[in-house]
């Protein structure tokens, strides 16, 4: 069997060392466009349901990842300069994405994955070049901007929209206390600000607004520091002279990607390149490697043909993920309205309804998790509901 792995992310690489593992003889290559020591990104976080599901699927690479990761028990969330505390029932976890691929670059050399980093692939034409034009599977894990998916968009049934608020990755060279979420309405804009640390120095900052605030601050005509400038003024507070750090911080409107067949022929798509994840729920990255363990175990454990494989892998993981990318979607449906919620809620009916705008949390299992929150938003009367949600 031979397997071509076009993405070299965090789903790539794992998924290639799985697969590889359950069948050594196999030939599995990675091909990257990205150098091996690439450092876009900052840090990504990784919850505990998310490590759990990482330990059972390889525990070495799991406890080498976990060697790496910053921990923190709460997080805070303003709302109009009132915070709100969340004491968690577990650890979140954040790691350097440079470390994290790297940790997952060792583990696959290490069960005898080829990587070829550098390489760009106009076409999958391109494979020939490399002596992987006869790959008897393809995997797509090669982001939002897919080149497998784009090239058969027709067989994977290709959906694509765009969000309309408008956000940005940075860092900060400061390790935050903890993770927070701040909604601040500023000069007529709505503001937010997602941040955690994952670093002894470092910490991980997301900047976005809506829409209406985009142009209102005429933002569209700003060069991209003028943009850093106007949320480091509007966020000052939380900075404290720290300036945001720029690393490929390009500003977006999240793309909604779907696809209404996950394989065409040899080709299966796994993680953003499949279906992106919003930035919100904090997932994407365990998304995608669940989906690469998922692969793993259905080509690994195969007795059948690559087709029937990949339809097995499909079926088994689609209604699970679907709960997950279903959250995606009712959380960034609700950060669409974010300026109408500032504007109706008070600051305790604020964090309730974020606190339950999935529809995976209700009253009772907001309760069980987070008592102590849960009492505050009750004695405050922010428990009624008020008002539609999307």
């Amino acid at each position: 069997m031979k397997i071509a792995v076009i993405g070299g992310g965090p789903a790539g690489l794992y998924f290639a060392m799985l697969v590889r593992k359950r069948q050594p003889a196999w030939s599995v290559t990675v091909v990257e466009q990205n150098p091996p020591d690439a450092t876009f990104g900052f840090g990504v976080v990784m919850a505990s349901s998310g490590r759990n599901s990482l330990h059972a699927a390889d525990a070495e690479s799991h406890d080498a990842l976990i060697a790496k990761m910053a921990f923190t028990d709460r997080q805070v969330i303003t709302v109009k300069e009132t915070p709100l505390v969340i004491e968690r029932p577990d650890k979140g976890g954040a790691i350097r994405r440079i470390d994290l691929l790297e940790v997952l670059q060792a583990s696959a050399l290490q069960a005898g994955v080829e990587i070829r980093s550098g390489v760009r692939l106009a076409s999958l034409a391109d494979l020939e070049d490399l002596g992987l034009g006869d790959a008897d599977l393809i995997v797509g894990a090669d982001g939002v901007n897919s080149m497998v998916r784009h090239e058969d968009e027709a067989g994977f049934g290709t959906h694509r929209s765009h969000l309309t608020n408008h956000f940005a990755w940075f860092g900060v060279g400061k390790a935050f206390p903890s993770p927070a979420l701040v909604f601040r309405q500023y000069e007529g804009g709505s503001f937010v600000a997602h941040y955690y640390p994952y670093a002894a120095d470092r910490s991980t900052f997301v900047a976005e607004c809506d829409d209406a605030t985009w142009h209102r601050f005429g933002m569209e005509e700003l060069s991209p520091d003028h943009r850093a400038a106007l949320f480091e003024k509007v966020f000052a507070a939380e900075l404290d002279g720290f300036p945001l750090l720029s690393n490929n911080s390009a500003w977006r409107q999240f793309p909604v990607i779907r696809n209404a067949r996950w394989h065409s022929g040899n080709k299966v798509l796994i993680g953003d390149a499949q279906t992106s994840a919003h930035f919100s729920i904090g997932s994407g990255t365990r998304i995608a490697m669940e989906d690469a363990i998922a692969l793993a175990q259905a080509v690994g454990e195969a007795d059948g043909t690559i087709r029937q494989a990949l339809h097995a892998f499909e079926q088994k993981r689609r209604p699970e993920k679907e709960k997950l990318i279903s959250a995606s979607e009712r959380s960034y449906l609700w950060y669409e309205e974010v300026g109408n919620w500032l504007r109706q809620y008070t600051p305790h009916q604020f964090v309730y309804h974020f606190m339950t705008r999935t529809g995976r949390v209700n009253d009772q299992r907001l309760a069980a998790a987070y008592p102590a929150l849960y009492a505050a938003l009750q004695t405050s009367g922010a428990t009624a509901r008020h008002g539609a949600q999307p």
